[in-house]
């Protein structure tokens, strides 16, 4: 028999506060969501905001593709997708090399590999342009509308919420949506307060008190937590008053500004202000521009990869993983438009063009850069603010998954063996978060079109397992169906 020093009695207040504390942690860290996250949000000045937004905004994004990339080799080379440079040049090369890969891409993808990518790349790009161009949209009366008369941005505001409602009623609403407000800094709370409250109630009154799905109130530049509790405050009245279900609307923080990573006392203010929420923050979203200008950071190196940049997404990232709340970078702000307008009366000349061209493949290849730096961060979502980059965001995102597609496979599926041998043979997997972040993998990129479910479903997961989104249960499933 084995002895014990220690008894029952000796134990229990031992026992009970380590439960006490663990029960504490799990209510702060509840695991990340596994629901779907976008993989950018498309900002828009209020001003221009029509229920049909986001649709028109991809038949902008697909002219501006096939305006400057009308083939998928064009396109691989402008934004250097791996093994681009060995890709052929001539139209006849091009056009053989694609009947090839349609034939059979499955061989393709081993025989004609980097073609196979960029074709793969640019077909499914054309296709999510053409299907669901828009994830997330946010309408926005902050930088992207300006500072107008209060009469002027009332009638906007209300414009939105009736706008709002008549997307919902026709379905042209993006997934994900939301709009912007003002600061609820000292300046402009008064305008962020009164705009917030005319488009609720504008489209409570024109939707019979719905919500659109996934909606949130983005509330910019904040500094404190009483920011936050007071947009929580409000949202709770114009649900209640306007009958919309409670909890509908979430929020969406941006962290642009320093005191938003560390407060005066030295302290991480990220879940200071999170709290403040009271279960509405579901994204923070990090903004380079107004954080680095914040810290002095001179303009010329204010950039998306600058290391004060980074500092801020890791402390975002740290604070902010296992708690639920979704993370997402911040924009590029050079954009792809030519230099030169072409009229009816003056078409361009091939110089003109010539530059055009030039201009946009740069700011293309910077932004497909910027979106890359983001994804190996493990920030999956980001910001968009012109449709013409729409096709570079749905390339870097699609090409990061199918890089990384036959490695995840083979992962996922030795961990999905190994867990389950675990359980049958009752000894404990530890490694269960790595195999919900592999699951994470494929269900984030079958979400946005990035990858097949037949894809996927290669690993040996089935379409069951996917739709199920827990590591745990598949785990759980194929240890009872061993068993039994």
């Amino acid at each position: 028999m084995s002895t014990t020093s220690l008894s029952t009695s000796d134990l229990a207040p031992v026992i009970e506060r380590l439960a006490t504390a663990n029960q504490q942690f799990a209510y702060h860290y509840p695991g990340d969501v596994t629901t779907r996250q976008p993989v950018h949000t498309v900002y828009g000045g209020a001003h221009l905001f029509k229920g049909d937004t986001a649709l028109k905004l991809g038949g902008i994004g697909l002219r501006n593709l096939d305006a400057y990339a009308p083939n998928f080799v064009i396109f691989a080379r402008a934004l250097g997708l791996p093994g681009a440079a060995t890709l052929p040049e001539s139209s006849a090369d091009i056009e053989h090399l694609a009947a090839i890969i349609e034939k059979d891409p499955q061989a393709a993808s081993f025989t004609h590999e980097p073609a196979w990518m960029a074709h793969t790349v640019h077909k499914r790009v054309r296709a999510k342009l053409q299907t669901e161009p828009v994830e997330d949209y946010r309408v926005d009366f902050e930088d992207g509308y300006g500072n107008r008369p209060d009469e002027e941005e009332d009638i906007h505001a209300m414009s939105v919420g009736k706008e709002l409602a008549a997307g919902m009623a026709v379905g042209t609403l993006p997934p994900f949506i939301g709009i912007r407000v003002k600061p609820f800094t000292q300046e402009s709370y008064k305008r962020g307060v009164r705009t917030l409250d005319l488009a609720i109630t504008a489209l409570a009154a024109a939707s019979g008190g719905k919500a659109p799905a996934n909606f949130v109130v983005t509330l910019p530049k904040v500094t404190i937590p009483e920011q936050v509790s007071a947009l929580a405050d409000l949202l709770d009245m114009l649900e209640a008053r306007n009958g919309i279900a409670p909890g509908a609307i979430g929020m969406d923080l941006m962290i642009e500004t320093p005191q938003a990573i560390i407060n005066h006392l030295g302290e991480n203010t990220v879940n200071h202000l999170v709290r403040a929420g009271r279960g509405r923050v579901r994204y923070c979203a990090y903004g380079t521009y107004d954080y680095t200008a914040l810290c002095n950071i001179t303009a010329h190196y204010q950039t998306h990869t600058h290391p004060a940049s980074d500092f801020a997404r890791h402390v975002l990232q740290v604070s902010l993983a296992g708690t639920g709340v979704s993370i997402s970078d911040g924009a590029t702000t050079v954009m792809p438009i030519g230099p030169h307008r072409a009229t009816k009366d003056k078409p361009l000349t091939p110089q003109q063009e010539a530059e055009n061209l030039a201009v946009v493949h740069a700011a293309w290849k910077l932004h497909y850069d910027n979106i890359g730096h983001s994804l190996r961060h493990a920030y999956y979502q980001g910001w968009d603010l012109n449709p013409a980059q729409l096709p570079v965001r749905y390339a870097a995102v699609y090409t990061f998954f199918l890089e990384s597609l036959e490695d995840a496979s083979r992962r996922l599926n030795r961990f999905v063996d190994a867990a389950a041998q675990a359980t049958l043979s009752g000894n404990m997997f530890d490694d269960a978060a790595t195999g919900q972040g592999l699951l994470n993998f494929f269900l984030r990129g079958i979400a946005c079109g990035a990858i097949t479910e037949q894809e996927a479903t290669a690993t040996g997961i089935t379409l069951e397992e996917l739709h199920g989104r827990s590591f745990v249960r598949i785990v759980q499933n194929r240890a009872y169906k061993k068993n039994t």
